[in-house]
């Protein structure tokens, strides 16, 4: 699904173990199609907990990548995003959260919905989250995951990306 070329390259130190099992990817810590053009996308700076805006476009392509392979398990991913007051094209986009094992897996997807305005007209914080299933199988066992929007065409923007983490789940 990734583009060979993201605009916006992700940071390998915005990408934080946090042990064998556990990652945390700040905002700077994806590949950002369209990243670069500050038209569609505002970036915080290197090292900061500010978040991502996306200002607007048309093709949504956010993606992550664990920098080592994962043990076998079952894994959460949980992006923080939120939706600003004046958003826009979110809530009748198909936005997906998608996610593989290693380079040659099968994507599994999970559609989100993002509300563009909540009763009161205040920023809505939403938590999507998707779980997959590891394999100790694979010589590769790097979890790829990211948000996509890239079916309809339409503008869409509003949306802050604060990051997202990858975490066992645990019984």
């Amino acid at each position: 699904m990734s583009s060979n070329k993201p605009h916006y390259e992700a940071e390998p130190d915005e990408i934080v173990k946090r042990d064998s099992q556990r990652w945390t990817f700040r905002p700077r810590g994806f590949n950002i199609i369209w990243g670069h053009d500050e038209r569609y996308w505002n970036l915080p700076k290197k090292g900061t907990d500010d978040p991502a805006e996306l200002v607007q476009v048309c093709w949504l392509e956010l993606t992550g990548t664990t920098k080592d392979s994962l043990p076998e398990g079952k894994y959460e991913i949980k992006f923080k995003l939120e939706v600003k007051p004046g958003a826009f094209g979110l809530s009748n986009s198909p936005i997906f959260m998608m996610a593989k094992v290693g380079k040659r897996g099968r994507y599994k997807w999970n559609k989100i919905k993002l509300q563009e305005k909540n009763s009161d007209n205040r920023t809505a914080i939403v938590e999507p989250t998707f779980q997959i299933d590891v394999k100790g199988t694979a010589d590769d066992n790097k979890l790829y995951f990211g948000l996509y929007e890239v079916w309809t065409g339409k503008w869409k923007g509003g949306l802050l990306i604060h990051g997202a983490t990858v975490d066992p789940v645990t019984s």
